[in-house]
């Protein structure tokens, strides 16, 4: 599956399994919504990177892509250690400038 760079540097970073968040592939301004919580800024996104890897150590494995109303939907399987895993999720992004400016994470 063909996915826009940082997308493919999103995931590429997730199924490596570390806790360094791949910031390179978000504006130094971007916004991330998970689990009812908004990071903001590289700092907040790495700190919710290496916090989500520690508590849940997922991977996500995309399956599907498509362009909706200015984002780049992508639906994934997450396995890790949390409920109900595997779990098909939709990563939202919103691109500007070749980066993520945001992701929206949810069912």
């Amino acid at each position: 599956m063909k996915l826009p760079t940082p997308l493919q540097i999103y995931f590429e970073a997730d199924q490596a399994g570390g806790d360094d968040a791949p910031l390179e592939a978000f504006a130094p301004d971007a916004v991330v919504t998970d689990e009812g919580r908004t990071h903001a800024g590289h700092a907040a996104i790495g700190a919710w990177w290496r916090a989500a890897k520690a508590q849940y150590g997922h991977t996500a494995e995309p399956c599907e892509v498509r362009e909706e109303e200015g984002l780049t939907l992508v639906r994934a399987r997450v396995t890790g250690r949390f409920p109900g895993s595997p779990a098909m999720l939709t990563f939202a992004f919103r691109l500007a400038d070749s980066r993520i400016a945001a992701l929206r994470i949810g069912a």
